[in-house]
């Protein structure tokens, strides 16, 4: 028989073409589908050994030599294991993924190590070979590797435990002694743990089944949230409730990212000492990878909140006998802050008829009131007799229309809102929204009504400005051509000045 008539007959008694079409099929698979191409690189080693010994053992043959058994044994192994492997390819990540199942990475090995093994076993039968010698020579050895490898295998054990009881999943978030992170796999000998510092720890498996391991964000039935706790301190001239009020409403209310609004946030008074009360805001984040950031967040709302209650932090007891307020540093800080609202005042177009008298009256009437960024400055509906002065920052300009919120508008510093409300009480017309950090001054209705109650005739130009602010919203909000919006603004002056010198009795 010719060399290429050995090597077929080979082939067929080695089941060749149906390791070749099995693997193929596999390879072209692999080409479609997320399939580790690693692990896949074992099963291609095997059928190249296949391979490669089907024609040295054909050539064996042809040269009819003694060696033909030893080439043809483990040719048939190569293969049966390259059979295993590729078909173990079609069913774990071709077949079983559209039926929406999917086994752990590591149960999947241990079936095909078992499969791969018992499959050589078997074929190695088939070709004569005896393995009770080999068996009964090994115990000994067997003995002395299983006794010196106990912690390897009593890591395997610990994944195949992981894997099969599903109590750590890939994605969860663990703590494990003094390393947080995000589970990313589960190997053989360890578990693949990525930490926030972009570091990657590979715990032992056998220390994961050992310690306590702490499942962030986890409660059965329940969205993934964590429970995060951010710390402030204010001193006792201001009341516990009136905090509480102040910082819980900020937080709320304030356009926070990963900050869960069920449930909803909550301050509570965690201790009391001789200066001062510390509280604590409870949140709940709803991205883990993003506490840090997210604290911070929370921390500048309850800064800003507390600024615009004229609430400052607590400071260090020690810090009272440093410093002394004497009348003209505290005359020095009126000032500055005067100059700041005289500028802001001065910048805007509302307040251009008012003499520098008046004026005056207005910038020490008004009141520091800072917001960070995502908290809401005003809210649609609501009744509040003030409007806000922003002297630096951006905002938002959002109208509800029952369901979806829609931007209409943004403000940039120096500008100001809110003055519907304070000049005819009508209820807040659109949602304000911090989208940077705001220095803003409040005006209230006392202050403005000394300026109007000198001088009713301001009311008219007042009232015109506020028709072409309150137009260029409808127009928006409406769809409103150039000229319906010119005809809108005319009636509505005339309906303002009605409705301002009834709000302030002039």
């Amino acid at each position: 028989m010719s060399f290429f008539e050995v090597l077929w007959s080979e082939a067929q008694e080695a089941s060749t073409p149906w390791v070749l079409g099995v693997s193929v099929v596999a390879f072209l698979s692999s080409k479609l589908a997320s399939i580790d191409r690693a692990r896949f690189k074992a099963t291609l080693f095997f059928l190249a050994a296949h391979l490669l010994g089907l024609v040295l053992t054909a050539a064996m043959v042809v040269h009819q030599s003694e060696l033909t058994d030893a080439f043809r044994t483990p040719t048939w192994v190569f293969g049966a294991v390259a059979l295993v492997g590729s078909g173990a390819t079609l069913i774990f990540n071709v077949l079983l993924p559209r039926l929406r199942m999917k086994l752990p990475l590591i149960l999947q090995d241990v079936v095909v190590a078992i499969a791969s093994v018992a499959t050589a076993v078997a074929v190695a039968g088939r070709a004569g070979v005896s393995l009770s010698g080999l068996i009964a020579t090994s115990a000994v050895f067997t003995a002395v590797l299983g006794f010196s490898l106990q912690d390897v295998i009593g890591n395997i054990a610990g994944g195949l435990a992981l894997q099969i009881d599903n109590s750590i999943h890939e994605g969860d978030w663990i703590k494990v002694g003094d390393v947080t992170g995000r589970v990313v796999e589960v190997r053989w000998r360890h578990t693949a743990i990525e930490t926030r510092n972009w570091e990657t720890v590979l715990v032992p498996n056998a220390v994961l089944m050992k310690a306590q391991v702490m499942v962030l964000g986890r409660r059965q039935g329940q969205p993934v949230l964590w429970r995060r706790w951010v710390f402030f301190n204010v001193d006792w001239r201001h009341q516990p409730g009136d905090v509480i009020d102040v910082a819980q409403s900020a937080v709320t209310n304030a356009s926070l990212p990963n900050v869960s609004k069920t449930p909803p946030p909550d301050v509570v008074l965690m201790d009391m000492t001789d200066s001062f009360g510390k509280y604590a805001v409870r949140y709940w984040l709803s991205d883990l990878a993003v506490d840090d950031p997210t604290d911070s967040s929370v921390r500048a709302t309850v800064f800003f909140a507390l600024k615009r209650a004229g609430m400052s932090p607590a400071k260090p007891a020690h810090a009272l006998f440093l410093t002394e307020e004497t009348s003209e540093r505290e005359a020095e800080k009126t000032e500055k802050r005067l100059e700041r609202c005289r500028r802001v005042l001065d910048a805007l177009p509302l307040f251009r008829a008012l003499s520098e008298e008046e004026r005056e009256t207005l910038a020490k009437g008004m009141r520091y009131a800072p917001f960070s960024k995502g908290e809401v400055m005003t809210r649609q509906g609501s009744t509040a007799h003030w409007l806000y002065l922003m002297e630096d920052g951006e905002a938002s300009v959002q109208i509800s229309d029952g369901g979806s919120q829609k931007e209409v508008t943004k403000l940039k510093g120096p500008t100001l809102f809110g003055e519907m409300s304070l000049l005819t009480g009508e209820p807040r017309y659109a949602t304000v929204i911090a989208t940077t950090e705001a220095e803003c001054f409040r005006l209230d209705k006392a202050v403005f009504q000394q300026v109007l109650e000198a001088r009713p005739e301001l009311a008219e130009p007042i009232a015109l400005l506020l028709a072409e602010r309150r137009a260029q919203l409808e127009a928006v909000r409406e769809g409103l051509d150039a000229d319906a919006a010119k005809t809108r603004q005319a009636k509505d002056a005339v309906d303002l000045l009605a409705r301002i010198r009834r709000f302030f009795s002039l």
